[in-house]
């Protein structure tokens, strides 16, 4: 196993298994073709169009879209078609800085191939000349990633909320940083992947933030999503990225970011060029040819 194997486990997805799916002239999505058979039966709210799959033309509102789709999604989830909804309402917008559209439930985001967005926090330590980054473990019982390695601070940006006014919540929620120490946070990048899961077609931008935490701050996780925390230095992070995938996936990503803008891995190791190259690169601009190759 290598570093960039966590890179190519966020960029992995066969294009010819789906459908895009637009509203208007913007593609907001992708579906698998078995998943657009069972939207097609719902011609009031998609329809096949030349491009791929549109919304109806008269759900022209953000509120008519969100109320009609949000119907359908609560349908199919009761049938079983979808998974339990988890009452967290997602924006769907192409880039961040967008009005939204409509909202989607969280649980269906990877369903409906949506761009989702999310706040990931690197809380880390000095000692000296090393750095020590704080580890979590997921609990058993998430619904994504049981049990994996996380960072200290994660998570999904719902609508309504700012990414600072977010980052601050899940902060307190996950693992106790008061709202002062907080604000030191500093905004360090955007990591962006669209990649195959068990919950379907993950098409994620991840705000990337660093805080340096004093060594006496001792993180305690409130809402029970966690089941605890370690002060890891960055050579055993490195080495279980190194051979395992024990880290969640999208976690991996941004700890390689981090380790990589920080001066943590030498120029001089052989996968640097490729860990550089790999997270820059961004979904849309990938060829199916390129998607087939990182997969593999």
């Amino acid at each position: 196993m290598t570093l960039a194997h966590q890179i190519a486990r966020c960029h992995h997805w066969y294009p010819q298994n789906y459908r895009p799916w637009f509203i208007g002239a913007q593609r907001h999505g992708w579906v698998t073709h078995n998943f657009a058979q069972t939207l097609l039966q719902y011609p009031d709210i998609f329809h096949q169009g030349t491009q791929g799959l549109e919304l109806a033309p008269p759900l022209d509102s953000f509120a008519h879209r969100t109320a009609a789709v949000g119907e359908l999604v609560h349908s199919l989830s009761d049938q079983g078609q979808l998974p339990p909804l988890r009452g967290e309402a997602f924006a769907l917008k192409r880039q961040w800085h967008h009005p939204a559209v409509m909202t989607l439930d969280r649980a269906v985001a990877g369903a409906f191939g949506m761009r989702g967005y999310g706040v990931h926090l690197n809380g880390y330590v000095r000692r000296g000349r090393d750095l020590l980054i704080w580890v979590g473990k997921r609990s058993a019982d998430k619904v994504s990633s049981p049990g994996k390695l996380d960072h200290l601070v994660a998570g999904g940006q719902p609508f309504g909320l700012g990414l600072r006014e977010n980052l601050t919540k899940e902060a307190e929620e996950e693992a106790a940083i008061p709202s002062e120490m907080i604000e030191r946070a500093v905004s360090c990048g955007l990591l962006a992947y669209r990649c195959e899961r068990e919950d379907g077609l993950r098409d994620d931008h991840i705000f990337c933030f660093d805080l340096e935490l004093p060594e006496n701050f001792i993180p305690q996780n409130q809402d029970g999503e966690v089941t605890g925390f370690e002060l890891w230095p960055i050579a055993a992070v490195i080495e279980r990225l190194r051979t395992t995938d024990d880290f969640k996936y999208n976690v991996a990503l941004v700890l390689l970011h981090f380790i990589i803008r920080h001066g943590l891995l030498s120029p001089e190791d052989p996968e640097y060029t490729a860990l550089v190259q790999g997270l820059a690169q961004h979904p849309e601009n990938q060829s199916a040819q390129d998607i087939r190759n990182v997969k593999t």
